[in-house]
């Protein structure tokens, strides 16, 4: 991914957290009915439970056709790669907590803290785009010791 085009999410992210911070007073439950009640907030509702059910079937139907996956170690790889590479990934999963979400249009940031089957809370930043409330790209922002699944920590 060009540094330029990660420091334009960056700024984006940042300009939505700012905007965030001007509706504070919104509580949790707030944020997620909300979340829920729209197309693409029901789209990333739906990605954070298929994998927490292990259900790819339900993943299936919230990805746009053309999906792409990009992370600190893959570059807007394709579907059947992601299904490859990642899903794997479900089944060492056994919680997942959206912690904020910020949503503007055709885009969203979400914070989400995890935890594996023996324990490990890892906290990803993600950052998705939707059309037509399906997901056409996802973006996951996670780091060295963080206690991602497959980081073996």
């Amino acid at each position: 991914m060009k540094l330029t085009n990660l420091f334009g999410k960056v700024l984006l992210v940042c300009a939505l957290l700012a905007c965030k911070a001007g509706f504070a007073q919104v509580s949790a439950t707030g944020q997620a009915t909300a979340l829920q009640n729209g197309p693409n907030g029901k789209a990333i509702m739906a990605y954070y439970t298929a994998f927490i059910k292990k259900d790819w079937n339900m993943i299936q139907q919230v990805l746009a056709d053309g999906f792409t996956f990009s992370s600190p170690i893959d570059d807007h790889i394709s579907l059947k790669t992601f299904q490859d590479k990642c899903w794997p990934n479900c089944y060492k999963m056994k919680k997942c907590d959206i912690t904020d979400v910020v949503v503007g249009g055709d885009d969203a940031f979400v914070i989400t803290n995890s935890w594996t089957n023996d324990g490990k809370m890892f906290r990803n930043s993600d950052y998705f785009k939707f059309k037509d409330g399906k997901i056409t790209s996802y973006e996951c922002f996670f780091g060295p010791g963080i206690n991602y699944p497959n980081s073996g920590k």
